[in-house]
């Protein structure tokens, strides 16, 4: 079986490959348009070779300590996770790349919204389906090599560590090395984006009443680098890890209930742990059907009725796909006391995973986008001066807290009561399974924002800058929806690390105390740990656009006099050397604190900085998603003319531009790295259970 899922994972790498070649095969329009878009190709390649060459040193180092001292193999399975993320980076940043000038073209050309949003999905499908296929295809391979699991085994370093099951490690650090990579893309994706946007927008709206994306403003071309940086190579390496490692702690959680029960049959171990490879590779065919069946059809002039049909299509494949592969491989196993549903157990817990991620992208839809109330509300705030916008839109964000945790709290709670501990993590998978068409509209977002800005920049028929800008916000609203959904994975996959996290070191049920001084006591630095990484990701994004925009004024002076040419490059090195050199402190926290915490203390206070960092991070990290996505979008309802008596240059343009302004930080630097933030202290948590196991400095 693991061999048909792995040749699954080519066929849909295959028609990846293919789909680029068809990609770069279009026209790019213009002189002027393959000039700006060679610039930010090339940006964008810059940003990522610096990039990995510093991460490159921090993960062969670390590969190194888990050979030795971990598990022999583990090193390597290690390396393979980073490659395995670092490859999805590069290839989703070369297809956006691409796809964004030839975007433009198209409707340059065609003035067809339809055929317009063709090219920008066709792209964005290179990035969400390399994500699902690349991490089910890293999963798999190691699974083929090691001969499936093995419940008994015991893995071998320069310490022997008889509780350590090698596949199980392997497993895990392979989800380790996407996590690295996905922690340094978002943390650094974040400023560099983030700083060029804001620097832009202030130059531009605030200072000198220029159309935005106007070509003389010199941080224009890293804005547009930004949105790959971050939206593209971010989201990729982001989803992928969670992806990757909600399947590796459901192998776990699989061994750790085995091993926990006294009369189960090892048939019925192998079936836990291949109903989730099965599903992820149902999840994937059903991804590819579901953006061919799409993009093969003559799409209407509604970008938001295609991307839907894309969605609804690869869910209800997978969906359907998931009950027959329940009922093959539990139907007729003498099932776990918790299985209380019988063989549909495995199913109905990945359906409640499923509809709870089809419902938090409803709920961000919802109040994110300037199509319903609570957005036209901020919108509307706008002429009574920033504070009354930027505290309606806080109002805003915390409210949209309630209902997505609600959704999380039930999935948890259902799936545990109808599956145990392995609903849970199966829940989680669910929610991930279609992962492939949920980063392919994530994707749509920015290539659409890159065509636009490429056609203003470019000076190009209204028209054209008309269909764009339809694109544009549909893909602000699927950019705001992808958020929601990597951070309602994040927590459903964070619980299943704690999880299994606490299965590895406990005897019996996996019981947390949180009455337990030394659990409460990492609850609260868990807790303060999300506010600190927070701040620190806020301040270093604000130092790096004060720079740039210093950088940019200097620059404009000479270029409104007619006697200078925008130095877009300067500004573009310039955005790098300040993201990369601000990475690595706040990277590092994740790694280190679960070791330091469980090297000092032991693993019941790690358990509760897991606790404590996983509750404080989930609603703020939708607030901040929500709110400053409804601040993106009240500015655009402005701009839209939607506002009677307020279009662009009034006041209310220019406090919607403020609150844009403050809500970049939130939903593209804060809120999209806090999920990655809890998922990688969980994984590292995992990795070092048994190591850490019988060791605390101060008991």
């Amino acid at each position: 079986m693991y061999y048909i899922i792995l040749s699954v994972a080519v066929l849909v790498m295959l028609y990846v490959m293919v789909t680029y070649v068809r990609i770069k095969k279009m026209p790019e329009g213009t002189p002027m348009m393959m000039k700006l878009a060679g610039i930010i190709r090339g940006g964008s390649k810059t940003f990522l070779k610096i990039q990995f060459r510093t991460v490159a040193v921090v993960v062969v180092f670390l590969a190194i300590v888990f050979s030795l001292f971990i598990e022999t193999w583990s090193g390597l399975t290690f390396l393979l996770g980073a490659t395995m993320s670092s490859a999805v980076c590069i290839l989703g940043m070369h297809s956006a790349t691409h796809a964004n000038v030839r975007t433009t073209d198209r409707a340059r050309n065609t003035f067809s919204v339809g055929e317009t949003v063709k090219v920008a999905l066709m792209g964005g499908s290179i990035s969400g389906l390399a994500v699902q296929a690349c991490g089910t295809f890293g999963l798999v391979l190691i699974l083929c090599i090691r001969g499936g699991v093995d419940p008994a085994a015991s893995g071998y370093g320069l310490i022997k560590l008889s509780a350590c099951n090698p596949t199980i490690m392997m497993t895990t650090t392979y989800a380790l090395g996407c996590s690295i990579v996905a922690m340094f893309n978002r943390v650094s994706g974040g400023n560099f984006t983030k700083a060029a946007d804001i620097s832009s927008d202030i130059l531009a709206k605030v200072r000198h009443d220029m159309p935005e994306d106007d070509h003389r403003v010199p941080n224009v071309m890293a804005d547009f680098c930004g949105d790959n940086v971050n939206d593209i190579a971010g989201n990729c390496s982001d989803l992928l890890e969670s992806y990757v490692a909600t399947i590796a702690a459901t192998l776990a959680i699989a061994v750790s209930i085995f091993n926990k029960a006294e009369t189960a049959a090892k048939s019925l171990f192998d079936a836990t742990v291949l109903f989730p490879i099965l599903l992820a590779g149902c999840g994937l065919l059903s991804c590819l059907i579901g953006i061919i069946i799409v993009t093969v059809r003559k799409m209407s002039d509604n970008p938001s009725k295609e991307l839907d049909l894309a969605t609804y299509i690869s869910a209800g494949l997978t969906m359907l796909g998931g009950l027959g592969i329940s009922y093959y491989v539990f139907a007729g196993e003498e099932l776990y006391d918790s299985f209380k549903l019988g063989w549909v157990s495995p199913f109905i817990a990945a359906l409640l995973g499923i509809a709870v991620g089809v419902a938090i992208g409803k709920i961000t839809e919802f109040y994110t986008s300037g199509d319903y109330k609570p957005t036209k509300g901020v919108a509307a705030s706008a002429p009574e001066g920033p504070a009354f916008l930027v505290t309606l839109g806080d109002a805003l964000g915390s409210r949209s807290v309630l209902v997505p945790c609600l959704c999380i709290a039930l999935a948890t709670f259902a799936s545990f009561k109808i599956c145990g501990i392995y609903g849970i993590s199966i829940a989680a998978l669910g929610m991930l399974s279609f992962v492939g068409t949920t980063v392919s509209i994530d994707a749509f977002g920015p290539i659409s924002d890159n065509a636009g800005g490429l056609a203003e920049a470019c000076e190009l028929d209204p028209k054209c800058r008309e269909i764009t800008d339809k694109l544009d916000a549909v893909g602000n609203t699927t950019a705001a929806i992808g958020k929601g959904f990597a951070i309602g994975s994040a927590a459903l996959a964070t619980v299943s690390w704690i999880t299994s996290f606490v299965s590895g070191y406990s005897s019996g049920e996996p019981v947390l105390n949180i009455a337990s001084a030394v659990v409460m006591s990492g609850a609260i630095i868990g807790v303060a740990l999300v506010e600190y990484f927070s701040a620190m990701l806020t301040k270093n994004t604000i130092d790096s656009a004060v720079l740039m925009a210093d950088e940019g004024e200097r620059q404009l002076d000479g270029i409104l006099a007619g006697t200078a040419e925008p130095d877009y490059n300067r500004c573009i090195e310039l955005a790098t050397r300040e993201a990369l050199k601000k990475m690595t402190v706040p990277s590092t926290i994740a790694i280190f604190v679960p070791i330091v915490g469980g090297l000092l203390f032991g693993l019941e206070f790690v358990g509760g900085v897991l606790i404590g960092s996983t509750l404080a991070a989930i609603p703020k990290a939708i607030f901040m998603g929500n709110s400053g996505g409804a601040f993106d979008n009240a500015k655009k309802y402005i701009e839209g003319g939607n506002l009677e008596g307020h279009g662009k240059g009034s006041a209310a343009h220019k406090a919607a531009v403020i609150g844009d302004t403050i809500g970049d930080t939130r939903k593209d630097v804060v809120g999209v790295a806090l999920d990655i933030f809890i998922k990688m202290m969980s994984t590292v948590a995992n990795t070092l259970v048994s190591v850490l196991r019988n060791v605390a400095l101060f008991k």
